[in-house]
């Protein structure tokens, strides 16, 4: 369905060239060619949080509108197996941003993404893209009670890239948000992407960070899920009207 929608696929093609050639620009005015490797990944993993953020953040709402949500909580297939598959598909959608932002720095800003661990970065991607998706799961569901879901989605949109390290390296942030930023699994993505991509470090301990977070986000969704979907019923406040 997102991909049969034109605003959301207007969004998917634009948003990764718009923040890429920002984040292009601005590290090339730096001089060093390093930089732009790293901007380059950042500015591509951005691309699969945008398109998770706030799609995750309102799965719920958006079966409310379409009166769907009834039948799915109803459905044998258990509510949070359903909410789970939205998310990841549209972390998903962030496949084609991540191309199309590395697509964009080589052919317009020449930026030639390094190879160094073709194995681990093969691995280090899906791992990461998996992760953002069991994110917005989590998210989905804390979100639930709320009546504009949608925009706490985009709240968390530029918090999360800003203190995941996709741009800006955690080193220039107070001590205090580092172990925010550990408990994201998008931060040891990133990490683990750009050393198998630079060969700066080995990429496999924060793949493995990366799933382990996931698998908790799962277990903490899962939960969360039963103890919304029973004080619904209790209450008869699913659709929230």
């Amino acid at each position: 369905m997102l991909s049969q929608s034109a605003f959301d696929g207007l969004l998917a093609i634009l948003w990764p060239l718009f923040f890429g050639t920002v984040a292009f620009f601005m590290f090339r005015a730096g001089g060093d060619p390093d930089t732009l490797v790293y901007a380059s990944l950042g500015a591509a993993v951005m691309g699969v949080w945008t398109a998770t953020s706030v799609s995750a953040g309102s799965a719920l709402q958006r079966q409310r509108w379409h009166g769907t949500l009834e039948l799915l909580v109803a459905a044998p297939t258990h509510f949070s197996l359903t909410l789970l598959s939205m998310t990841v598909a549209t972390s998903t959608i962030g496949v084609y941003c991540m191309a199309g932002t590395l697509f964009w720095g080589r052919v317009v800003f020449g930026i030639e993404l390094p190879l160094e661990e073709p194995l681990a970065l093969a691995v280090a991607i899906p791992a990461t893209i998996v992760s953002i998706g069991l994110l917005g799961f989590l998210l989905s569901v804390t979100f639930a009670r709320y009546r504009t879901a949608w925009t706490l989605g985009a709240m968390l949109e530029y918090p999360v890239w800003l203190i995941g390290g996709f741009l800006v390296p955690l080193t220039l942030f107070p001590g205090w948000v580092r172990p925010i930023s550990w408990a994201l699994a998008p931060t040891w993505g990133m990490n683990a992407i750009r050393d198998a991509a630079t060969g700066s470090g080995s990429a496999w301990p924060d793949v493995a960070m990366c799933v382990v977070l996931g698998a908790a986000y799962t277990a903490t969704g899962v939960l969360l899920t039963n103890r919304i979907l029973f004080a619904a019923r209790q209450r008869a406040t699913l659709s929230l009207t």
